[in-house]
């Protein structure tokens, strides 16, 4: 498991789309936009994933963002800075995955999902990661991404608000963190995997949780296996 905290420079066409809702709000309004505006105006289903990008942005001073309000973002160099930059540009934006953010996996306790599959975030919800940040053994066209929900994983270093990139796996070994779906109450969790005296205990990372036993193994399904995890920097998340 990778933890991500920082990419390559350069700009994929989801960053350049914030930054182009950050000038116009700004320049409409006379005021940069909510986390929440944002989600809106650039097409995004989660302020997670507005985050993600934000933490990016930030880190390659495009912006500049005071975490105290929840209106404090500050585009750091007009758009029209950012022409002219060529094949490097492109370079950067070859080396990026497009993987899709596919809904939210609970980290506590299980979380209530359709009968055939996790809760589905628009078709338009991706998430960019530079290929080389990946095991060069994964097979991106299958990752998917999950936003995780609850704190069960905080000693693993996955809060609340995370995003994990997953690989989709039917099967999983002792101590691997994986994304299980129980049958018996329709509900997803991630956590770490153990076959034990005839069943499988889920165990969370989190001492203020219980583990799960569930005594038939049929009765849990391994849908996938954690491969990165994208932190979210501490930032102030808006009601």
């Amino acid at each position: 498991m990778m933890m991500a905290r920082k990419r390559k420079k350069g700009l994929s066409e989801r960053q350049k789309k914030i930054l182009q809702v950050l000038q116009d709000f700004q320049e409409d309004n006379g005021y940069p936009p909510s986390i929440r505006e944002i989600c809106e105006l650039a097409g995004i289903s989660s302020t997670s994933v507005v985050n993600y990008y934000l933490d990016q942005l930030q880190e390659m001073n495009y912006i500049e963002r005071d975490n105290r309000v929840s209106r404090g973002i500050r585009l750091l160099q007009p758009l029209g800075a950012l022409e002219g930059v060529g094949s490097k540009l492109k370079l950067a934006v070859d080396e990026l995955l497009h993987i899709p953010m596919v809904g939210r996996i609970a980290a506590g306790s299980p979380l209530p999902i359709p009968e055939t599959d996790f809760n589905r975030f628009d078709a338009e919800s991706m998430v960019d990661v530079a290929r080389s940040m990946l095991p060069a053994r994964e097979k991106a066209e299958e990752l998917f991404a999950l936003e995780v929900q609850g704190e069960s994983m905080i000693d693993a270093m996955i809060n609340d608000g995370d995003i994990v990139i997953m690989k989709p796996a039917r099967e999983a070994h002792n101590g691997e963190m994986v994304a299980v779906w129980l049958h018996d109450n329709n509900e997803t969790t991630l956590k770490y995997f153990y076959r034990e005296d005839g069943g499988i205990r889920l165990q969370p990372a989190n001492p203020a949780f219980k583990p799960i036993v569930i005594k038939n193994p049929k009765d849990v399904e391994v849908q996938g296996k954690v491969v990165m995890v994208i932190r979210q920097m501490d930032t102030l998340r808006p009601n």
